[in-house]
């Protein structure tokens, strides 16, 4: 086996580390979430969940990845020189697997909405973009190519290293989100009654607070940061030891807030200057945002264009960040732990990714494909994100907290007592031993109906 890789600057650790938090979850997902609980109110629990919950996590996962400078599978039992500790890894590399497969048929649909887009193809009335997009899903044959055709796109990528790959193109891809992200919110928030959008999403209203609404700010902390899935734990083996871990856990949950927060103000002022709700259920971008960009810049047509395809090319950038980081957990486990060469290894999880996004996608509007009264991708979701995610997270908890040398995790926190901040150690270990794993323990409660 060569040396193992490394990231080549801090720029590259940040940009990597924030495009696996950053993807669908933020642009896709977030504003669904924050539309059906309140806007405003649910940002300010969203930030407090990524204070509180996200933060500790992150940096314990970090811990164990830098530490042990392995996949995810071998790293949880180095912390202790418990090798049973080891199913923690493999539980997260299990939900990445999973994941990135469901996760690339929404990152196809984007794909076809880009390319219709750019032909002008969502032009009509909303009973006719409706139509195209429940046709588009149960076809039995083109989401599933796109499907396929992403995880390859995100195989060339990845089989390239940690340096010419996954670095370099995070250095790309990231800068061009946000740029993309910028201009269309601008353009939002300039349209006509856009302060009725922007009202929504920054001023709260605290009639809204329920405990569902607190649950499901969890969850969403915890699918948009990576918890739970190894993610963080195998980019963080490959941070050098000069690597500041609280610094860049901030930085990364400030940038996936900033994202999470531009895609609100992105949505809801081109969606209330046109009448529209923000509730509109997980199909917002695929059949409310084409008609409500074709509405809202019905003034100037040629905007309106531009407007939709550089939105239908940040979602697939947004997409790429994230698949990128979930194909990379799978490829080292296999490239080290059964000892293949990197190429190889990159080719098993692209193969079983890519049966489980075909699986997936024939599960939608079939109803011979499905688990548990679900449709296959609907149950893959709710697996991961409901149970596998906070399972991952509260058991690192748990090891890093408890089981774990406090001495070890304290030399990993200050960068061995040379720049770390050593005065928050003990507010970090108060709450990856107790508010990290109450909360999780908690909504896992409530997701099994206990409580």
């Amino acid at each position: 086996m060569s040396e193992r890789a490394n990231f080549g600057s801090k720029v590259g650790v940040v940009l990597a580390t924030a495009g696996s938090a950053v993807g669908l979850g933020n642009v896709w997902r977030f504003p669904f979430m924050a539309g059906h609980n309140g806007g405003a109110v649910f940002m300010l629990v969203y930030l407090g969940c990524i204070l509180l919950l996200g933060i500790p996590g992150m940096v314990s996962e970090f811990i164990v990845g830098r530490h042990s400078q392995a996949n995810a599978a071998r790293a949880y039992g180095t912390l202790t020189n418990r090798k049973g500790w080891g199913f923690i890894g493999l539980l997260g590399i299990l939900t990445s697997t999973i994941i990135l497969g469901f996760y690339s048929v929404v990152a196809g649909w984007c794909l076809q909405y880009l390319g219709t887009s750019a032909v002008g193809g969502l032009k009509g009335d909303s009973t006719y973009v409706q139509q195209y997009f429940q046709n588009f899903s149960s076809d039995p044959v083109k989401p599933a190519l796109l499907g396929v055709a992403f995880v390859f796109i995100t195989h060339i990528i990845v089989v390239r290293g940690v340096r010419n790959g996954i670095e370099k193109a995070s250095k790309l891809l990231m800068p061009l989100l946000f740029i993309l992200l910028l201009i269309i919110v601008i353009a939002s928030c300039s349209l006509p009654n856009a302060s009725e959008g922007i009202e929504f999403l920054l001023k709260p209203d605290f009639s809204k607070v329920s405990n569902k609404m607190f649950l499901e700010a969890l969850g969403q902390a915890f699918f948009s940061l990576s918890l739970g899935t190894a993610c963080l734990c195998t980019y963080a083996s490959y941070y050098s030891r000069q690597t500041h871990l609280l610094q860049s856990a901030a930085q990364i949950a400030l940038v996936d807030f900033l994202i999470a927060l531009m895609a609100g103000l992105m949505i809801f002022p081109a969606a209330f200057s046109v009448g529209v709700q923000p509730d509109s259920g997980p199909s917002l971008i695929f059949i409310t945002l084409p008609r409500v960009f074709q509405q809202a810049f019905s003034f100037l047509p040629a905007l309106g264009y531009v407007i939709s395809l550089m939105f239908y090319a940040l979602l697939v950038f947004a997409a790429l960040t994230s698949t990128i980081s979930m194909h990379e957990i799978g490829t080292a486990f296999f490239h080290e732990e059964l000892k293949m060469k990197r190429p190889v290894a990159a080719w098993i999880e692209t193969i079983v990714c890519s049966l489980i996004a075909v699986f997936c996608s024939l599960s939608v509007g079939n109803p011979d494909i499905q688990v548990m009264g679900m449709p296959l991708m609907d149950f893959c979701d709710h697996l991961t994100a409901q149970y596998m995610l906070p399972a991952g997270a509260l058991l690192t908890s748990i090891l890093v907290g408890w089981f774990a040398s406090k001495t070890l995790v304290r030399e990993e926190f200050t960068n061995w007592e040379t720049n770390g901040p050593k005065s928050l150690f003990g507010v970090y270990l108060f709450c990856v031993r107790f508010i990290v794993p109450v909360c999780i323990f908690l909504i896992l409660m409530h997701q099994f109906g206990v409580i």
